[in-house]
Formats: C-alpha cells, structure tokens, sequence
C-alpha cells in the first residue's frame, strides 16, 4: 500500500496517532491479507502481528461502520475521477447463486443453474460499484 492510500484511509477514518505496540498501517496490511487471500484467522502469517488483535481492530471497524464509510468515499472519489456524479443516479439488480455447505435450514435449489444453496441479490451502478 502506498503511503497517500494510507494517508487517505487514515484520514477518512480518522485514525488517532497515539503510541501503540503495532501501527494501524501494519493491521490494516493483515486485513488486506486475510480479505485477499480468504485464509483463516488463525492462518494469518507471522509477519504480522497476532490474529486477536488483527481481527479486533476488524471488528471495531465493523461494528461502527467505518469499513462502510471508506467504501463509500472511495467509490465517490471513483465516480469522481470518472467525470461522474458522486452519487449514482441509476441501479441494476444483480443476483448470485451460492452454493451452501451442509446446512438443513437453508435447503433452497436454484433450477436455472441446478445449484443447491441460496440466491443473493445486490444492487451495484452502471461500475458494478455496491
């Protein structure tokens, strides 16, 4: 990660500097890892610090909705940069089917893709942005 995308999720979310044992930055590096890989918590490599940390950082983040807030303003600093509206004036349902493990509860078939699971829907913009 580059230091000015750093320095613009610090900013949005605003991230006070205070003396900690491992930087945000580093955290913030292990739930990029952890989202792109699709490892599991306790998988996460030694480079970075331990998983209860990481994923309580995670959780705090999530809980008070500041991955959405980032995700937001990056999506209109996109549509920005795009010549576009901040705002998208325009949706478009989209669907997914899900294949689902052995789970009795949710015991759905999607006939058209012969998948057994659950079917999704998202709304996304002409970007295909959330």
């Amino acid at each position: 990660m580059s230091d000015s995308q750093w320095q613009f999720i610090k900013k949005t979310l605003n991230l006070c500097s205070r003396k900690r044992k491992y930087s945000l930055r580093i955290i913030w590096n292990a739930i990029h890892y952890l989202v792109k890989t699709g490892c599991q918590w306790r998988m996460l490599p030694s480079d970075f610090p331990n998983w209860q940390l990481v994923y309580y950082y995670y959780k705090k983040w999530s809980d008070l909705c500041q991955l959405d807030i980032l995700l937001e303003k990056l999506r209109e600093k996109v549509r920005f940069g795009l010549g576009q509206n901040a705002e998208p004036s325009l949706g478009i349902l989209d669907s997914q089917s899900v294949r689902w493990g052995n789970n009795k509860a949710l015991n759905s078939f999607d006939g058209n893709k012969k998948v057994k699971g659950i079917k999704r829907h998202v709304v996304v913009d002409k970007k295909g942005f959330l």
